[in-house]
């Protein structure tokens, strides 16, 4: 029996040719982590794409990772938690690692030291809040989650509680961080697909179906015969990546605004504010190596 389960496992191999369903488009959204700015029109050129196009079944799916580290994440969950009105979409927001670490906060506010590490200071401002002077006292960081619970609006708070671990549309599977190799999709733990890193990116197993995630940065978007990842760093790099899938194609589109790395700017800009600064959109292939995006014409 042993020997038929190993032999099973080995028999997995991902889509050669991975596709969507016809009549279908799928947008997939990387990181954001407060970056309203370039959330924004990235929304918006999705709703101008599918409201132009002649899919019978349009999804966007938000991979997680809405809020922290960027300057913005109550403008991003109010955003996220108004969309359901745009009719015939399917909008489906996955839980990443930094929203189930604000709701652990809120559940227990000793955790609060060790979330602000990991930008959740950033996503407290945000809410006029700010880490507490005797950062080291639980009853400190109680007094917080209790006024941060009490600012989330009712919309906010469902939108976080409803956040699911994963979306499946034809050979793709749609996840925060990844997935344990070896494991079936539909049977992975919400810890995995939250939190799961190196044993997912440095493993060569196949899964049923390609796994299009964020939660691990790069420079540019990612694609192999596996995975897909469309982690940007947009709170850094000032580059939101999000994915169109439509039978095999796949493309890529771009928010494009101020970064927070000097090196990356032009002469004088580190001295201006977002405001001063344009954000544009851009497109691009995604060929199975590191996307080649060039700005749109």
């Amino acid at each position: 029996m042993l020997s038929r389960l190993f032999r099973s496992r080995t028999q997995v191999v991902t889509p050669a040719a991975p596709a969507v369903p016809d009549g279908t488009v799928v947008w997939a959204v990387g990181d954001i982590h407060g970056r309203l700015d370039l959330l924004r029109p990235l929304v918006e050129a999705i709703i101008a794409d599918l409201r132009d196009g002649t899919a019978t079944r349009k999804v966007v799916v938000f991979l997680g990772d809405y809020i922290d580290r960027g300057p913005d994440s109550r403008g991003v969950l109010q955003l996220l938690a108004g969309l359901s009105v745009v009719e015939g979409v399917e909008w489906r927001f996955l839980r990443g690692n930094h929203e189930q670490a604000m709701l652990g906060f809120l559940d227990d506010p000793a955790t609060g030291s060790r979330w602000c590490e990991h930008g959740g200071d950033k996503a407290l401002r945000s809410y006029g809040l700010k880490v507490p002077a005797l950062a080291h006292r639980t009853e400190a960081w109680a007094r917080v989650a209790a006024d941060l619970r009490h600012r989330l609006t009712a919309a906010e708070t469902a939108f976080l509680e409803a956040l699911e671990p994963s979306v499946t549309v034809g050979d793709y599977f749609f996840t925060h961080a990844g997935a344990r190799p070896g494991v079936a999709l539909d049977r992975q733990s919400p810890e995995d697909l939250m939190w799961i890193r190196r044993p997912f990116l440095d493993s060569q197993t196949a899964f049923e179906r390609v796994v299009v995630h964020g939660h691990t940065p790069a420079p540019e978007a990612h694609a192999d015969s596996r995975r897909i990842g469309i982690d940007t760093m947009a709170y850094d790099s000032g580059i939101l990546t999000a994915l169109r899938l439509r039978g095999r194609e796949r493309s890529l589109l771009q928010s494009v605004g101020p970064c927070r790395r000097s090196r990356s700017r032009g002469p004088g800009d580190e001295n201006r504010s977002p405001d001063d600064v344009e954000v544009f959109i851009r497109t691009g292939r995604l060929d199975p190596e590191p996307a080649n995006v060039g700005v749109a014409g």
